[in-house]
């Protein structure tokens, strides 16, 4: 009994004895922490790098006029950052041809176009961020937006937050824009047809012509009155198709060519119209007479 008595005395100061010193070891916080904790509250600066490619395509740069970025609060509505992309349009074989891995950059690998800025940021911030472009070619204008979450002081950087613009640049060439035309007249229709990083579409390319069905509408008032095949024209992007022009008395307030590009594989679609005024075959024969 009274060596039981020991053993629960013998224990029971030895457990006082190791809580005291444990207390005794414990470290005050360090000069260096607690001043940390003062700044949990200051802001960060965070940079945001923002990438804007035309869809299965290359980066849009200065050869198409950019884009123009914008980052807004979501929770507040507050402008955060706004500016243009601009910059190459990328290395066409690393974006295009050379397989990947998932975290390899793509875009990022040689020089291309982008938006950067930095924000200072106190707490995680809920963003959205829009991209519109090409700039140079209104009649074009894309949009895309993305809602991202930012953390403080973690950069997004390489190739960023990517946007991609779905479409194609479609322009008619020739005949050129309002030019007036001649009743009965066998006129040759060409177009171009680009990415809306300004890349050819061409057969045979990275952006191959065959998979694409371009084609042009003949139309009066709003009314499609004719459909043109258009077939590659050998050179650059151009794409071409012959018509007649309508009478005059059939068009008094002149036609609209309507040339369409559309890909269903990619979902990229484009398209470019182009009004003119239609003149009566006698002025042709008229302006041919003798002087």
């Amino acid at each position: 009994m009274i060596g039981q008595l020991l053993i629960s005395l013998l224990s029971t100061g030895l457990v006082l004895l190791l809580s005291s010193a444990g207390e005794a070891f414990t470290p005050d916080p360090s000069e260096s922490e607690l001043d940390s904790k003062t700044h949990y509250n200051d802001p960060l600066p965070t940079t945001v790098l923002v990438r804007v490619v035309a869809h299965r395509s290359l980066v849009l740069g200065h050869e198409v006029g950019g884009a123009r970025v914008t980052i807004t609060d979501v929770a507040s509505g507050q402008l955060l950052a706004s500016g243009l992309q601009q910059g190459e349009p990328g290395d066409q074989t690393q974006i295009m041809r050379t397989p990947h891995l998932m975290d390899e950059p793509l875009y990022s690998g040689r020089p291309a176009a982008a938006f950067s800025t930095t924000l200072e940021l106190t707490r995680p911030t809920l963003v959205e961020i829009t991209a519109e472009g090409p700039l140079a070619y209104p009649h074009a204008l894309q949009r895309a937006s993305k809602t991202v979450l930012l953390i403080p002081g973690h950069d997004l950087t390489n190739d960023g937050i990517v946007l991609h613009l779905y479409g194609y640049l479609v322009q008619v060439e020739h005949p050129k824009p309002g030019e007036p035309l001649i009743a009965k007249e066998d006129v040759m229709l060409r177009a171009s047809v680009r990415t809306l990083s300004g890349a050819l579409v061409r057969p045979h390319s990275d952006w191959d012509s065959r998979k694409v069905h371009i084609y042009a509408e003949l139309l009066i008032g709003d009314r499609v009155v004719e459909r043109l095949q258009m077939f590659y024209a050998g050179e650059k992007s151009r794409f071409e198709a012959p018509f007649f022009v309508p009478m005059s008395k059939d068009a008094p307030d002149g036609i609209t060519l309507r040339v369409i590009a559309a890909d269903t594989a990619t979902g990229n679609f484009g398209m470019g119209t182009a009004q003119y005024p239609v003149l009566s075959e006698r002025l042709r024969s008229k302006k041919n007479g003798p002087h």
